[in-house]
């Protein structure tokens, strides 16, 4: 997740191997959308399926402004 008004906040994120057909509960640990008080940001949310050489199988990514 990106705060695009903000974009070096870290709101975390990771890469989980996946072997399966899901990916397991707290595999993804981030810092929810948290403007400053009285403000509304934008985010986006990317996602990546990767292969095991790295190439990308699929990918996706969707904004929106938090607090709607």
């Amino acid at each position: 997740m990106t705060d695009l008004n903000a974009p070096s906040f870290h709101h975390g994120g990771s890469t989980v191997s996946y072997s399966g057909n899901y990916v397991r509960q707290g595999a993804v640990a981030y810092t929810g959308p948290c403007p400053p008080g009285g403000q509304r940001h934008n985010y986006r949310w990317s996602v990546q399926a990767l292969d095991a050489g790295g190439t990308v199988l699929a990918k996706a990514s969707a904004e929106a402004t938090f607090p709607p």
